[in-house]
């Protein structure tokens, strides 16, 4: 290990962290993915206790930014990018979208963030996760018109609902009798 002098270093603090609600961000950078027909959109928070949360937590663990979503623009999925664009354009009045990915850059927009399990690719374990649900306008997050949808929870396969019953499944309309 190479010799570090350990008084120039502070230690690592955790920062609370967003949960589930309605959110004011600033969209800060944003990918066109032109082959697979999707932006690619970070933001951070704006407003708030969570003002540049992403910010802070990327100059605490360098090359980590937590606050990505992705909008597709492919056919099937317009309707629900016209909503996106619509919700940047009423929360930024004045603002157009024209095609442009880069002109998003810096725009304001109310996002509602929802939770849902997934299953851990190194371990297995069924943690939680946040994600963008919806894009709305500021003004529909301050005034509190949105919902919060419930936990997705992840489906389980038919042999984890066997194994999490145990060895002997409860009949409901068992007479005690034995079937031999």
């Amino acid at each position: 290990m190479r010799n570090v002098n350990w008084d120039n270093v502070s230690e690592a603090t955790s920062l609370p962290g967003p949960e589930p609600g309605g959110y004011i961000i600033k969209i800060v950078r944003v990918e066109d993915e032109e082959k697979k027909e999707y932006l690619r959109i970070e933001y951070d928070f704006a407003e708030g206790d969570l003002k540049n949360y992403h910010k802070r937590m990327w100059e605490q663990f360098h090359n980590f930014w937590g606050g990505v979503f992705i909008r597709s623009y492919k056919e099937k999925a317009l309707p629900f990018f016209k909503a996106f664009k619509t919700a940047v354009e009423t929360s930024n009045p004045g603002f157009v979208f024209n095609n442009d990915p880069a002109s998003l850059v810096g725009k304001y927009l109310g996002i509602v963030l929802a939770e849902e399990e997934y299953r851990s690719p190194s371990t297995g374990e069924i943690k939680r996760r946040l994600y963008v649900d919806q894009c709305r306008s500021g003004q529909a997050i301050r005034a509190g018109d949105f919902k919060v949808p419930d936990l997705k929870r992840l489906k389980k396969t038919e042999a984890e609902a066997a194994s999490s019953a145990g060895a002997f499944m409860d009949l409901a309309d068992d007479d005690g009798e034995l079937p031999f």
